[in-house]
């Protein structure tokens, strides 16, 4: 009998893929109904899942996907996400996840 372990998927709010929950970044509200970076994926209450890629945060931000998924009235400001991906991104999000949406690059020759 083989023992694998579970690992959490969660659904990216921007390009709607599936991943690992350690490559996707949690967003939570704040008390005060400000919009947060949870990186430790420890804050109380409904949280959101995005990839830590500016591609993915534009495409949330277009379809005005923070606001259904944090179950609020309108949009929050998401200049803390963009800031936190802006210094954090390029290291979290490549190095464990090539692609967010899950497609692959190939060359000329389809390989």
């Amino acid at each position: 009998m083989v023992n694998t372990s579970h690992v959490p998927e969660r659904t990216c709010i921007g390009c709607r893929g599936k991943a690992p929950q350690v490559h996707l970044l949690r967003l939570a509200l704040t008390d005060s109904g400000e919009l947060a970076v949870d990186a430790r994926a420890l804050m109380p209450g409904r949280g959101a899942w995005i990839h830590p890629d500016p591609g993915c945060v534009d495409l949330a931000e277009r379809r005005r996907a923070f606001g259904r998924a944090l179950r609020m009235r309108g949009s929050p400001d998401v200049t803390p996400v963009r800031d936190w991906v802006g210094l954090h991104g390029a290291d979290r999000g490549r190095a464990q996840s090539p692609s967010p949406t899950g497609e692959r690059q190939t060359d000329s020759k389809g390989g």
